[in-house]
């Protein structure tokens, strides 16, 4: 009958890993091992033989992590990690047999549906043995977000590998070490991938490509496959160390290079490789809303080379976000490699080994956990894991496993200065499945305990339907977001548009349509409209000189005007005229500033307004303008000219906006409009004196804000341990002088009761000698003292009893009052205000106010039934509305 186990309460930043266990009675105990989370950052290796229960120790921990909200990305060579999507809190049979194996049921000579029960009611068994309930295991589910990637397949998440080629956004001199790492890492994945036998480092190969990505990377440029290739063969470089490219490299030679990437990027295999999210680190940790994210990469379907180049891209990617990050003593992210063996061999270089390395040695000090896990010791260099804090060591099979695991266990203990009195070999061979060593530089001694039940189903690897099936919800979500933001809108390709630049979608909504019935087929002929639509003019209006007019340009071509038509009136559209004209409208420029001393803020926002022209009762709605993505140099002062069959018409200026006084008066509302309703709301966090920084969107807002939180909670519940100590050192002094006290006594009690004995014995041979009344006064003495000492043993039994006692009510106190921080901070995270920073009316300066005309193409076209018309804006129309702005 196992051990009964009352779960600890949670505390955010310590991790329910399992319980103590006694090789004895071969059980667990009582006594629950709990893990600092923030131990983590000194980084952790576990091994252990298949059937060890490796798999459940580091479910459980990666669970832990979950809930404490620390953000990972969990390397999963074999497929077991993808288990963490398998969380039931019902437990329901139901939930369990789409994911049971067959074969183990039919093994069992059980239906699917009876397995289905023995295995939900096996888990929960499990589960209640370990305290741990049904809400826990729906707080874990609810924790972080789970994304399983699958990089060049589209079973999972896809990952576009492409931004790992981009440039690594720090400074390439201050930098220039660590950059160079990163090239030399992507270069060696770049050749092996592409199949190219040649030495990762020192080869013409990856020279001229290293010197290709320090080029572009100097310049901070990204680089794309195509890009690579044509740098190839027409080197941006003229020169590698004293030889011109030409000797060093031949062109000919280039060229064969060149067709091997070339080769990749057109086989259709490889494009699974280019879409999908992109590999951003940033991104894989935080989702948009800015909810952690443990984020799985899947790559058992991958081919070793294709496991090699992609693992080492991902790693050099980690390594360039950890250097952008701040210091700190908290454990701010966890990257987790279920299976290390081949990518960080004792002996040999992989392209993966050295970023493994530098993460090992300098991840420590931005918070970036490590946990590696390998089942097989003698294939991983130790060397690199003696900077591993933490070690957990299972049942291990073969003797050199021992010995090499042993070696450097002794090697990480002594990197920390500890020593090696304890006999951790013996310690070893006595593990058993699920019962694990664990070595940690930052505690007293080596702890030996069993796991806890994982709250995740661990059925084993999922095949790649499996996490296609698993993934079909999130891969659904996007892809329909997508298919309702482009309905109704198509964008011009960049022949369609003119040179300076591809206008965005045009909402449907934003053309206008005039229809006259027709009888039978209108024949494709030019319209018998006249060439001046009604209401327009060949020429502009005559204003006041000193009325300023512009024009927007007119960024939709014809031709994507015509492809927009057809798109929503269908193929059988036939145009018979398309014209340029051009609506007055009211434009304002201006900029409106915004600043807060106190938090050292001062941000100017840009404010281009495009607003309907003003009508004969009222001014301008500025409330209803739409911001412009243009800059006053966009801006034209002379109307497009086409064919003058085609236009441009003009219709009349409006009557509020025709002269200089008008626009005047238009300029101060708009001055008066910005200063009224323009604000800069943040985010703020009184308690932790953290605001939202301009520009700061309110995901990256949240992310600083759990890391402060965390290490504000960390240092308080370090304080409190601290004063706790003190007090628990006290009583446990105490304690051990009165059980050594008691000790004394016990002695005392012993000799007391012997002299007795003795003494009666003399009494006997006493009378028997005729010298009774001595004897009888020394067994009375004897009598006393012996008592003495019994009453000395129970007063000391009674101390120890109350010592005991205070040291249990101290941990109970100390246990309640780091609850209540955890509980305390966890809730502080909620006290999230805006503020909204208004300008003052200096701060709102105009810098233009213009009569402005929107070029739009009126389109008449037949569609088999009846002539038609539609007006579709010629501008560019992705703004927003000013009051939008974050």
């Amino acid at each position: 009958m196992p051990t009964q186990i009352q779960a600890p309460p949670e505390r955010l930043g310590s991790f329910f890993l399992g319980a103590e266990y006694d090789f004895d009675t071969d059980e667990y105990t009582h006594e629950v091992v709990n893990y600092d989370a923030r131990d983590l950052t000194t980084h952790a290796v576990c091994v252990g033989m298949t059937g060890s229960g490796k798999t459940g120790l580091c479910m459980g921990l990666l669970e832990e992590a979950a809930l404490d909200k620390v953000p990972a990305i969990l390397i999963d060579p074999k497929g077991d990690i993808t288990n963490l999507m398998l969380q039931f809190p019902d437990l329901a049979p139901q939930d369990f047999q789409p994911w049971i194996n067959a074969d183990d049921a039919r093994r069992k000579g059980l239906s699917l549906e009876e397995y289905a029960q023995a295995t939900a009611d096996l888990w929960k068994g499990g589960l209640a043995s370990w305290g741990i309930t049904s809400e826990r295991i729906r707080a874990l589910r609810d924790s972080v977000d789970y994304t399983i990637f699958t990089p060049g397949s589209d079973a999972g998440i896809g990952i576009n590998i492409l931004g790992s080629l981009a440039a690594p956004g720090i400074d390439f001199d201050t930098n220039a070490e660590a950059i160079r790492e990163r090239i030399s890492g992507t270069v060696a994945a770049l050749l092996g991938l592409a199949d190219i036998n040649a030495d990762p480092v020192r080869s013409r190969e990856a020279v001229l490509l290293s010197n290709i990505f320090e080029h572009h990377w100097r310049q901070n440029k990204n680089l794309d496959l195509a890009q690579l290739i044509l740098s190839i063969q027409n080197p941006p470089v003229r020169q590698i160390g004293v030889f011109d490219v030409e000797t060093f490299y031949p062109a000919k030679d280039r060229f064969s290079m060149a067709m091997s990437f070339n080769n990749l990027i057109a086989a259709p295999t490889f494009q699974g490789w280019l879409q999908g999210e992109p590999l951003d680190v940033d991104t894989l940790f935080f989702t948009a809303e800015g909810t952690p994210r443990h984020s799985i990469f899947y790559i058992a379907h991958l081919s070793d080379s294709e496991r090699m180049f992609f693992v080492t891209l991902l790693l050099e990617n980690v390594l360039s976000w950890m250097r952008r990050q701040s210091g700190t003593t908290s454990l701010r992210s966890l990257l987790y490699f279920d299976e290390i063996f081949g990518f960080f061999p004792p002996v040999g270089e992989p392209p993966s080994k050295r970023p493994l390395l530098t993460l090992l040695k300098q991840a420590r000090a931005f918070g970036l956990g490590t946990v590696l896990v390998t089942q097989n010791p003698v294939d991983i260099d130790y060397k690199g894991l003696t900077n591993a804090g933490t070690w957990f060591i299972g049942k291990l099979q073969a003797e050199r496993d021992k010995a090499r695991v042993l070696e450097g266990l002794k090697g990480a203990i002594a990197e920390a200065g500890g020593t090696t009195d304890i006999d951790y070999d013996e310690l070893i061979s006595r593990l058993g499945s699920r019962v694990f060593l664990l070595h940690n530089v930052h505690d007293d001694g080596p702890v030996v305990f069993h796991t806890r039940w994982a709250m995740s189903y661990l059925r084993g690897p999922l095949t790649r339907p499996q996490v296609s099936q698993l993934m079909a919800l999130k891969k659904a979500i996007p892809a329909a977001t997508g298919a309702i933001e482009s309905k109704g809108a198509t964008s011009p390709t960049p022949s369609d548009a003119p040179a300076r630049q591809s206008p965005p979608p045009i909402p449907a909504q934003s053309a206008t349509r005039s229809s006259t019935p027709s009888s039978g087929h209108a024949p494709s002929q030019p319209s018998s409209e006249p060439a001046i639509p009604h209401g327009y003019s060949a020429t502009p209006p005559g204003l006041d000189l000193n009325v300023e007019q512009i024009y927007l340009p007119a960024d939709v071509s014809e031709r994507a005007a015509i492809r927009q038509l057809v798109e929503e009136a269908g193929n059988t559209v036939e145009p018979s005229q398309i014209q340029l004209l051009y609506e007055p409208a009211i434009l304002g420029y201006g900029t409106v500033r915004f600043v807060d001393r106190k938090r050292q803020i001062d941000e100017q926002i840009l404010c281009h307004l495009l607003a309907d022209a003003p009508k004969r009762i009222g001014g301008v709605d500025w409330e209803g303008a739409t911001k412009l993505g243009l800059d006053v140099r966009d801006l034209l002062h002379e109307p497009e000219m086409l064919d003058p069959k085609q236009g441009p018409f003009f219709a009349p200026a409006p009557e509020e906006a025709n002269q200089a006084r008008k626009i005047k008066r238009i300029e101060k509302d708009l001055s008066d409009w910005l200063y009224y309703n323009s604000g800069m709301p943040i985010l703020v966090h009184e308690r932790l004196k953290l605001f939202q920084r301009p520009g700061e969107d309110e995901r990256s807002f949240n992310m600083r804000l759990q890391q402060a939180a965390r290490e504000r909670r960390d240092d308080e519940v370090d304080k409190l341990q601290s004063r706790f100590e003190k007090n628990l050192d006290r009583l446990e002094a105490k304690l051990t002088k009165e059980e050594r006290e008691l000790s004394q006594d016990e002695s005392e009690l012993s000799s007391r009761r012997h002299q007795e004995w003795i003494g009666i014995g003399e009494t006997v041979l006493g009378a028997v000698l005729g010298r009774r009344r001595r004897s009888l006064s020394r067994i009375s003495s004897n009598r006393r003292m012996t008592q003495r000492a019994r009453m000395d043993i129970e007063e000391s039994h009674e101390v120890i009893a109350e010592l005991k006692e205070a040291i249990a009510d101290t941990q109970e106190e100390l246990e309640t009052q780091a609850r209540e921080v955890t509980m305390k901070w966890a809730k502080l995270m909620d006290e999230v205000d805006t503020e909204e920073l208004k300008p003052r009316r200096t701060d709102v300066k105009i810098e233009l106010v213009a009569l402005a005309w929107k070029p739009l193409w009126s389109i008449h076209y037949t569609d088999g039934r009846r002539r038609d018309s539609i007006v579709i804006p010629a501008y560019e129309l992705n703004g927003r509305l000013f009051t939008d702005q974050p």
